[in-house]
């Protein structure tokens, strides 16, 4: 009987080491796939060039390869929607884990987490059939296609993420700490915002960081309702192009192994980067904050 179950969980662990590696082997074909195919336009094109260039004309004569508008595109997009999504999203939390009646939260909390599960494309339809027309005919625009309805969407689809992940978090926290506090005479407000909040902040940091990284790498919204227009946007009310629109716009149409498509692929290597680096980084804090409250507690 014992031999069974050691063989058992040898069998178990042996499938769940071949899946991890299996996982572990396709990320890193892809991240290799995707620099083969990327680097080549470097050899063309200067680091400096392609980095800092302020015009992306790819099928010119001769060809712009500068991909400074829509790297600033992304990061506008990503900012400025993290600034309406995180308050929004974690406030949301926050009502729900200690302020709401049992029967609220029972209602609410199954709605947001259906929302999180509405199609990026139904997202982007909304934004330019409904908010780009309110948008141009209310601030009198060129265009409602732009930065901030882009930003707007992406904060939309952010926040079910960031509250959800948020309220789990705080609804997690043990009572006794509730309690304790409040038979040290601290209020209901006191009591979330410096005993609640600060143990919770390790979750709540995860959750950010997974509503920003949706932001981050989203394209069909961004592709729908953003312009499309490869510049230095000088207001949120300009259009623009972050870097996965312009990935999926112009893929289909540049020809194999150009250098067209050489420049797609360096894109991605930028994008690849550049979400990286966040992740690492919120990880990080993430990482600060949970040793900071469990040091604390």
């Amino acid at each position: 009987m014992k031999y069974n179950k050691r063989l058992t969980e040898k069998i178990i662990e042996y499938l769940l080491f071949i899946v991890a590696f299996s996982a572990l082997t396709c990320v890193a074909l892809i991240v290799i796939f995707l620099f083969y195919e990327g680097l080549p336009i470097f050899e063309k094109v200067g680091f400096k060039e392609f980095f800092f260039g302020k015009y992306w004309y790819p099928t010119s004569d001769p060809p712009a390869f500068g991909i400074f508008p829509l790297f600033i595109g992304s990061v506008l997009v990503t900012i400025l929607s993290s600034l309406i999504a995180v308050p929004i999203g974690v406030m949301t939390a926050i009502y729900l884990a200690e302020l709401a009646s049992p029967i609220v939260r029972k209602i609410v909390k199954p709605i947001i987490e259906l929302l999180a599960a509405l199609p990026s494309v139904v997202i982007g339809f909304f934004g330019m059939v409904v908010v780009a027309p309110f948008l141009q005919e209310y601030f009198d625009l060129a265009t409602g296609l732009n930065l901030f309805n882009a930003s707007l969407m992406l904060a939309f689809m952010s926040i079910p993420t960031i509250c959800s992940i948020s309220e789990d978090a705080i609804y997690g926290i043990p009572t006794e700490l509730k309690e304790g506090s409040f038979a040290l005479g601290a209020t209901h407000l006191q009591t979330i915002i410096r005993v609640i909040i600060p143990a919770s902040i390790s979750g709540i940091s995860v959750a950010i960081t997974l509503g920003m990284a949706r932001a981050i790498g989203e394209t069909m919204v961004v592709l729908m309702v953003a312009g499309g227009a490869a510049m230095i946007p000088e207001s949120i009310f300009d259009p623009v192009r972050p870097m996965p629109a312009s990935i999926a716009a112009e893929m289909a149409e540049a020809p194999y192994r150009s250098d067209h498509y050489h420049a797609l692929f360096a894109i991605g290597i930028v994008l690849f980067l550049f979400t990286s680096a966040f992740n690492l980084v919120a990880d990080y804090i993430s990482y600060k904050y949970k040793e900071k409250g469990s040091a604390t507690l």
